[in-house]
């Protein structure tokens, strides 16, 4: 799929970038499709080529960029793109590394380095209205962080970032803390950049899915069934869906969410509430 045509088609739609093409990305892709153009990446080319495929036969204005999230150069590049494309409006970040799926450093580098350089690319285009929203997690509202802890993950693009991280918490990282950790500050990074995306008129936000019925999640089901306890004790009795968590998204990048900014959305059928002391 080539990039360059859609940059000269229908420019005065309204783009909106979604980088992660698995499940719940292609739901919020083609939930933000209904209203937008969509700008779809993701880091497997043959895989992103037959979601844009998918996307056309259903009648979305759609293009793919292939992009690697820990990559500045590549990030750089997506970003580029969108700001050539015309009215950028939305950013929905999705890309992330489940505890099932890496070691400890590498969930640290795809979920806490990558939103980082896609925050930053971001901010140097950012226009009046334009919203992102970044996927976190339930996992970031599970365990608390010592505020030396915490200072130390707000340092992602540090070159001795996963080695500092490694040293305040005592050693090696397993991947569930891992996961825990890169979420926790993923939701302090939109936390953080809300008043400089303000100053542009923009704004910068952060949504927690709880038990989400995605293919990922039926992994971490697989591989850890204590998670079913956990299913058991939400107050909704259910799963949340993909099309709950695109409708949150759609919600908060729109005009109807246009005071709100620097948050995280809590999106878990009351799970949270049920394990608060």
């Amino acid at each position: 799929m080539t990039s360059r045509a859609f940059v000269n088609v229908h420019r005065q739609q309204p783009l909106a970038v979604v980088i992660g093409a698995g499940g719940m990305g292609m739901a919020i892709a083609r939930r933000l499709g209904t209203s937008h153009r969509v700008l779809l990446a993701d880091r497997d080319p043959d895989h992103l080529d037959r979601q844009i495929a998918a996307m056309r036969d259903e009648g979305h204005d759609a293009t793919g960029v292939v992009c690697d999230v820990v990559d500045a150069q590549s990030v750089n590049r997506l970003a580029a793109l969108a700001n050539e494309a015309g009215v950028l409006r939305a950013l929905a970040h999705v890309v992330g590394l489940s505890p099932s799926m890496a070691d400890g450093e590498t969930i640290l580098r795809v979920n806490t380095i990558g939103p980082a350089l896609v925050a930053d690319a971001f901010q140097r285009i950012l226009r009046p209205g334009m919203a992102a929203v970044f996927i976190a997690s339930l996992a970031a509202h599970m365990r608390r962080f010592t505020d030396v802890e915490a200072r130390v993950f707000d340092q992602p693009l540090d070159a001795t970032f996963v080695g500092s991280v490694t040293a305040v918490l005592g050693g090696e990282i397993d991947s569930r803390t891992a996961y825990q950790l890169s979420k926790t500050a993923l939701v302090r990074m939109c936390r953080q950049r809300a008043a400089a995306w303000g100053e542009h008129g923009a704004r910068i936000m952060s949504l927690s899915p709880g038990l989400i019925a995605t293919p990922m999640g039926a992994r971490e089901f697989e591989a850890n069934p204590e998670k079913y306890d956990l299913l058991a004790r939400v107050p909704l009795h259910r799963e949340g869906t993909m099309l709950e968590i695109a409708d949150a998204v759609d919600f908060l990048i729109s005009d109807r969410a246009s005071y709100i900014t620097g948050i995280d959305l809590l999106v878990d059928g009351g799970i949270s509430a049920a394990l608060s002391p």
